[in-house]
């Protein structure tokens, strides 16, 4: 598989005023403008006039982003694992860098992860969020990257079992495979990693539209 996603096509833009005014008013209204910021806003109009020239002429006749995919036979042989090596990096990168969260339902995460009544009651009310707001998403993230994490190993099955080389004695073992013999077993250990790895993928469907930042 060959996968070449490119940047976003960038466009030019003048900020002359914007940062003048961002700088001397600090986000507060501009009620009282001087004659110097409406020079400079101006100014900023004509440079951003010709701006839009070049940028009609060179980033809007261009794709928005260059995106070339190869797929070859063998990456569908088990296409579960193939794109878990590529999906894991990105989830990893995204709880990284994001700047938000979106709403989690409250069944999907512990208990000690949900508002309180009044909370609740609140955020209906005025729509202010909970301390625990953010942190259910970076929860459904980790669950998310744990899932794929074990997908990327070729044996995480093995943590579960062990098996031995078997003596003469032993070879009409019943519980023998290929010359090994079976020491110890965690039935229950590996049937509970499968359930919270099916889970982890069950958010990744559920939450899929909300991947972005």
């Amino acid at each position: 598989m060959k996968i070449k996603i490119g940047e976003y096509s960038n466009r030019l833009i003048c900020n002359i005023h914007t940062n003048h005014m961002n700088k001397k008013y600090e986000g507060l209204s501009y009620e009282n403008q001087t004659h110097e910021d409406y020079v400079l806003e101006a100014i900023e109009d004509a440079i951003q006039s010709v701006y839009n020239v070049f940028n009609w002429i060179w980033y809007d006749r261009r794709p928005a982003q260059r995106i070339n995919v190869r797929v070859d036979r063998w990456d569908t042989w088990s296409m579960d694992h193939t794109l878990a090596h590529i999906v894991l990096p990105m989830l990893v990168q995204l709880k990284r860098t994001k700047h938000g969260a979106p709403m989690v339902d409250l069944e999907d995460v512990p208990k000690l992860l949900h508002p309180t009544k009044k909370q609740q009651a609140e955020y209906k009310k005025t729509g202010s969020t909970d301390p625990k707001f953010f942190n259910r998403w970076d929860w459904i993230l980790d669950e998310m990257i744990w899932a794929f994490n074990q997908k990327c190993r070729d044996n995480w099955e093995g943590d579960y079992y062990e098996y031995r080389e078997m003596g003469p004695e032993e070879s009409k073992d019943p519980n023998s495979l290929f010359g090994l013999k079976l020491v110890w077993e965690d039935r229950e250990g590996q049937k509970a990693h499968q359930e919270r790895m099916t889970n982890g993928f069950k958010l990744f469907g559920k939450y899929y539209e909300n991947l972005w930042d």
